[in-house]
């Protein structure tokens, strides 16, 4: 039977492919220009119609992935992913370009909803920090890997090869999937006991297997189906929550280094390679960081390092914004490098991998994928407004205006923090749900 860290790796490789196609664009922009004729609101909507996309994607595929299974859906994006990759390499027009980058968005929508419940239902409780954290790393090591590729094609303009290489893991991910095993949660569901305890088997001990699947059953006895629990009143207020939690993750910032650094560096007097070259610096720290994160992730209360990362990221876009009104931008290039590093830190540190163990466990089992689904939705929103309306910020207003906008957004992120998150750590995604019911005080969905 396959190795069990080869599952977690094949599992979380959609994120990798999510990363690749969020970072890519960042530096072909520079160049498609050149081919294909682009003003800031098309701009913004090649960038965008990526999250567009990946709204209906993480819309639909919660819904599917309780139909058909986590693992069966993953080889479904893999192959969204290669087709999309190919049409946007291919673009001949503005059309056609964003077409490509919709269907992209797709499969990006889905991976984003899937990938972490297929992780946090294979992983043991005292692991799921870890393991599900994999999937941000993947993120940033997959937008890592689009702004070296960025980089070695930036001699020769080779916007097509930076975006059509993402088609290599697309493919691998298609092939690996095929090897993987079915979440044993979705097992017990569709397919009985005996199911999941094989499946279980891979990630736990004989005991941790007889006490998950007790309340596993338990919980499944209390539950109705999908849209019973997902309209229920009990689940209402923390689906809310979850989607709010969600969203507050792509407005506070990070995406608008993702998407536009290399424009941001080169507005202010760092030449094309350089400014590329600085991505490819901050996307390796994004790397490093998110790997500590990922070991002290479930020795940490969840709360406490989300706010952790809310100070860290205000006082770096307060510092940015601050030295950008006293020196103007065109002095400021390498203060921005800093500060937008620093943000990312504090970012990869906390709210990246933090949201994506998070949501799956706010959601109980019968509607964790389409939970999970829903409040994707919300965080592909965020990330589609963030997309399309930077550039067109920067034209009204000043930069340093744009990103006080941010921290403003951070600071009411912290406090949604402190007054509505419950604590997830060190506790079962069974014993989660069991509280949430008491919250309410019902015991039936």
């Amino acid at each position: 039977m396959i190795n069990k860290k080869l599952i977690y790796i094949l599992g979380a490789l959609g994120g990798l492919l999510y990363g690749y196609d969020l970072g890519v664009i960042s530096g072909a922009l520079l160049f498609i220009k050149n081919d294909i004729p682009l003003t800031s609101f098309t701009e913004g909507l090649v960038v965008s119609s990526l999250l567009f996309g990946a709204i209906f994607g993480s819309g639909f595929s919660g819904p599917l992935s309780d139909r058909l299974g986590r693992r069966k859906l993953i080889f479904i994006i893999s192959i969204i992913f290669t087709i999309g990759t190919l049409v946007a390499t291919f673009s001949q027009s503005v059309e056609m370009l964003v077409a490509g980058r919709l269907i992209l968005g797709f499969a990006v929508g889905g991976s984003s909803a899937i990938v972490p419940v297929y992780l946090s239902e294979m992983a043991p409780t005292h692991e799921r920090g870890s393991l599900s954290s994999l999937n941000q790393l993947m993120i940033t090591i997959g937008i890592l890997l689009s702004y070296l590729i960025n980089y070695a094609f930036t001699g020769i303009e080779g916007w097509r090869w930076m975006i059509g290489l993402g088609v290599i893991p697309s493919i691998i991910l298609m092939i690996g999937v095929t090897f993987m095993p079915e979440s044993p949660r979705w097992l017990l569901k569709y397919h009985g006991e005996e199911a999941a305890r094989r499946v279980m088997k891979i990630t736990r001990t004989k005991e941790e297997i007889e006490e998950e699947i007790h309340e596993m059953i338990e919980i499944d006895r209390l539950s109705e189906g999908t849209w019973k629990v997902l309209s229920s009143s009990w689940l209402r207020p923390i689906l809310i929550i979850g989607c709010i939690f969600a969203m507050f993750q792509q407005i506070i910032g990070t995406n608008a280094i993702i998407y536009y650094a290399p424009t941001i560096f080169t507005e202010a007097g760092l030449g094309n390679s350089t400014a590329i070259l600085s991505t490819v610096g901050i996307g390796s720290i994004n790397v490093i960081v998110t790997i500590v994160a990922i070991m002290i992730i479930d020795k940490v209360n969840r709360k406490k390092l989300l706010l952790i990362g809310n100070i860290g990221m205000v006082s770096s876009l307060i510092i940015m914004s601050a030295f950008i009104h006293m020196v103007g931008l065109a002095s400021s290039a390498w203060i921005i490098v800093g500060c937008l590093t620093t943000f990312i830190i504090f970012f990869a540190f906390t709210w990246g991998p933090v949201v994506w163990v998070m949501l799956p466990e706010l959601f109980p089992m019968r509607a964790r994928g389409a939970a999970t689904g829903i409040a994707t939705l919300c965080l592909s929103l965020g990330s589609l407004l963030v997309a399309q309306f930077f550039p067109m910020l920067t034209e009204v207003i000043s930069i340093k205006f744009v990103f006080l906008i941010f921290a403003a957004i951070g600071v009411m992120a912290m406090l949604f923090v402190i007054k509505y998150l419950p604590e997830t750590r060190g506790r079962s995604l069974e014993e989660i749900e069991v509280e949430l019911r008491k919250r309410t005080k019902t015991k039936n969905a």
